[in-house]
C-alpha cells in the first residue's frame, strides 16, 4: 500500500501521516529527509521525535532515499517519509544536477515498485501558488511536481490535507484502480 500525503505547511499533513502509520499495525520506520541546520529547526525536530512513539525507528536520512526503502521492504514494515520536498530541498542545496535528481527519483520509483512495505509519502504541495520568481524556486517547484506526478501515479491513496482535514485525491481501493 502506497499513500501520498501532500497539503501546505502545517496543514496536519504529518499527524495524519502518523495515524496511517499507527493503524497499519506494522512496524513503523519513520524515515526524517530534513537536515537539522539551527537551534530552531533543532527543537522542531526534538519536538518530533518525542511525539512519536518510543517502539518506532527513526532513519534521518537527506539522501539515498531509495536505500533505505530498500532495507525495509517486506510486508511487515511501514515506512513513513517525511518528507519529500525537505529531500528534494537537501539535494538542490547540494548542487545535484538534473541529472542527478532525475536519477535519484528513478532509484526511488524503482525501491518503491520492488517493496511489499506501506510506504506512507508526506509532502508539501507548492504548486497551488504564483510562479516563484527565482529560478532555483522555480526548479524546485518543476522538481517537486514531477515528484509528486510519479509517486502519485503508483500511489493506491492520495490526499490532500487542509486544516487538518483530508481531501481524498485517489483511493484504488474504492474504484479498482
Amino acid at each position: 500500500m502506497i499513500h501520498l500525503i501532500l497539503g501546505g505547511r502545517r496543514s496536519g499533513k504529518t499527524r495524519f501521516a502518523e495515524q496511517l502509520a499507527h493503524n497499519s499495525a506494522k512496524q513503523v520506520h519513520y524515515v526524517a529527509t530534513a537536515q537539522v541546520f539551527d537551534t530552531e529547526m533543532g527543537q522542531r525536530a526534538k519536538a518530533h521525535q518525542a511525539e512519536r512513539p518510543t517502539t518506532w525507528y527513526t532513519h534521518e536520512t537527506p539522501f539515498e532515499l531509495a536505500k533505505v526503502l530498500a532495507q525495509f521492504r517486506d510486508d511487515n514494515h511501514c515506512l513513513l517519509v517525511d518528507c519529500l520536498t525537505m529531500w528534494v530541498t537537501n539535494m538542490l542545496c547540494a548542487d545535484y544536477t538534473p541529472e542527478q535528481i532525475a536519477a535519484e527519483r528513478k532509484a526511488l520509483i524503482d525501491a518503491i515498485q520492488a517493496s511489499r512495505a506501506t510506504i506512507i509519502f508526506v509532502s508539501n504541495e507548492t504548486g497551488l501558488g504564483i510562479v516563484p520568481e527565482g529560478a532555483l524556486t522555480r526548479r524546485y517547484c518543476d522538481e517537486a511536481g514531477i515528484l509528486h506526478q510519479e509517486i502519485a501515479a503508483l500511489a493506491d491513496h492520495a490526499a490532500l490535507i487542509v486544516a487538518g482535514l483530508p481531501l481524498t485525491l485517489k483511493n484504488a481501493a474504492a474504484t479498482g484502480t
